[in-house]
């Protein structure tokens, strides 16, 4: 079988299908960094393909075979690439190899001494992003890859020549089982991707795998408030570093004091004061996800004064409860938020910053999620003052199961489901009014509606 490794070397040339993708972009310019040569497709024009562009990338629209020029020696292909796309068709038919991201991503990874690893159901990106501003502050240097953007970089990446690369790891389809962790961080584990895995203990035997992959001279950094997550560590034969919000976690945090999205807190690690933080994102998931950070960093010999600095510069990731301006006097705020347990920790989060009204507009992300946690996702969104459905994001998926966003409406009091954005838009500019706060929550593309109706004021 031919290894990935065997092109990452520089005169080589491939071609990367999906190539907008948050993932994939970010892959094409790493490859380009390494001396190699990448062409790519994708089916629609957007902001990342206007990047690649602008930074000498050729960038085909739509999916043909004539696109893979003859002297190309590889194919990557995102993972809503199938089988039957044309260009792998055509890629196979010539003998090209053909490589899932991810074997890409892993193999590039193996090139570091350092690789820091973040995987959980939830708060990788976020994570991955403090891991970033630490690293950048030690002078580190690193190579970065994010399921998102980061405004600290401009992107979902950075190319760096340090010898630290720090990953988003993403459990879907067992992806980050390509990769080749130094330090794997496991922030949680819950049921998620239920269209993928048979259920829990399938996921957590996943994470268990993904724990083995560590050498027996690297970390394992794992929540110690998360019963799944210690689960999946027991009996591992590596050094295994606890981070939580209880005093016998490594490392853990004392003195939380908060102040409107502000707050502040020692870090404590071998029941010592490592250093102290100000953390300017909100919500004690975020003291959490900090603390992942600080343990990843002292793993890596990061001195305090670096995690203490590089986490009172981040102010967030893209999509994390994100600023996008006013509306009729309500602030409007943007949220990835796609499955129970991040709905549960952004509302725990939002009933702390005393608005008024709590307005959410949620937009479920995949038919099988929304089937296989309807009860949790009902008991959350019960939560709200007002609840604005719209209809389910697809995603990969095509509706075999026969649900709707209705559905969930007709289980929650008082919510309102609307068939169209320019419905949903209306009814939120009837109601919105100074003290609220409106949050459009969901992975799809609910975003648009917040970004459209800031820019009417």
């Amino acid at each position: 079988m031919i290894e990935f490794d065997n092109f990452l070397s520089p005169g080589r040339k491939g071609h990367l299908v999906g190539i907008g993708g948050v993932s994939m972009s970010s892959l094409a310019e790493v490859l380009k960094g390494m001396g190699i040569t990448v062409t790519g497709s994708d089916m629609n024009e957007g902001s990342n393909v206007e990047t690649l562009r602008a930074h000498g990338f050729t960038v085909y629209i739509g999916h043909r075979a004539e696109n893979i020029a003859e002297d190309v020696d590889f194919l990557v292909r995102t993972a809503a690439a199938h089988d039957d796309n044309p260009e792998i068709v055509a890629a196979r038919a010539r003998g090209i190899p053909v490589f899932e991201r991810t074997q890409a991503w892993g193999a590039i990874s193996k090139d570091y001494r350092n690789a820091l690893c973040i995987a959980g159901t939830h708060g990788k990106t976020t994570t991955t992003s403090m891991c970033t501003h630490i690293n950048m502050a030690a002078d580190r240097d690193p190579t970065v890859m994010i399921g998102g953007t980061l405004p600290l970089l401009h992107s979902g990446h950075r190319v760096g020549r340090g010898n630290t690369i720090i990953m988003e790891a993403c459990e879907y389809y067992n992806s980050f089982l390509s990769f080749h962790p130094t330090i794997a961080v496991i922030l949680n584990i819950e049921a998620d991707h239920l269209d993928f895995f048979k259920d829990i203990e399938d996921i957590k035997a996943s994470f268990r795998a993904f724990a083995e992959r560590v050498p027996v001279d690297g970390s394992v950094i794992v929540n110690l408030d998360d019963k799944n997550a210690m689960d999946v560590v027991k009996g591992l034969n590596r050094h295994i570093m606890t981070f939580g919000l209880t005093r016998e976690a490594d490392v853990y945090a004392d003195n939380i004091s908060f102040l409107g999205e502000n707050s502040h807190f020692d870090i404590i690690y071998n029941d010592r004061k490592y250093t102290d933080v100000t953390l300017h994102v909100p919500g004690m998931h975020n003291i959490k996800n900090a603390l992942a950070a600080a343990a990843a960093s002292i793993c890596l010999g990061i001195r305090p004064t670096a995690v203490k600095y590089g986490l009172a510069g981040f102010s967030g990731a893209g999509r994390r409860f994100e600023f996008k301006g006013k509306f009729n006097g309500a602030d409007v705020y943007d949220d990835y938020a796609h499955h129970p347990g991040e709905l549960k920790a952004l509302l725990d989060m939002v009933q702390t910053l005393q608005y008024k009204r709590t307005v959410v507009v949620f937009q479920p992300h995949t038919y099988s999620r929304t089937a296989a946690l309807f009860d949790d996702f009902v008991e959350e969104l019960r939560r709200p003052d007002v609840v604005l459905l719209a209809e389910i994001f697809a995603a990969r998926e095509k509706n075999t199961i026969g649900i709707s966003s209705s559905q969930l409406a007709d289980r929650i009091p008082g919510a309102n489901f609307y068939a169209s954005f320019e419905d949903l838009e209306n009814a939120l500019r009837s109601l919105a009014q100074p003290g609220d706060i409106i949050l459009t929550v969901g992975a799809g593309d609910v975003y648009r509606i917040g970004e459209k109706l800031v820019k009417e004021k």
